[in-house]
């Protein structure tokens, strides 16, 4: 019998040391890549966390491994803090285990999502 998400979700956050919203922020402004994988319609609508790096979840493992001849200026190595950020923390936990299992192995996520980081009173930017 093939995993349910529920099994898939459980696995991934086993071997992420996840943050939460306040950990997150002292992360970035310390330097921490935080990487917002929500869609165009979500970021409009709900804002982004500023200085946040958007880059899509189809393309993630792409920009972010070292190695890609498609990864962003910031992926130099693999020891790259880099901290997921989806709406509510769910898809952010596997897109964070899959950039574990390329070897990024500081990659984790952010408990609760954007929406997690909004409610702590963090910036937001809403335009």
């Amino acid at each position: 019998m093939p995993p349910t998400i529920a099994t898939l979700l459980e696995r991934a956050r086993s071997r992420l040391v996840r943050v939460d919203a306040a950990q997150a922020a002292r992360e970035l402004a310390a330097g921490a890549l935080v990487v917002d994988t929500r869609p165009a319609d979500q970021r409009a609508a709900q804002g982004e966390i500023p200085g946040a790096v958007v880059i899509g979840r189809n393309v993630l493992e792409w920009r972010l491994e070292p190695s890609s001849p498609w990864r962003i200026p910031r992926a130099i190595n693999h020891d790259v803090r880099v901290i997921v950020v989806c709406a509510e923390g769910f898809s952010s936990s596997l897109a964070a285990a899959s950039l574990q299992e390329l070897g990024l192995h500081n990659a984790t996520d952010l408990i609760g999502g954007f929406q997690a980081w909004e409610a702590a009173g963090l910036p937001v930017d809403k335009g």
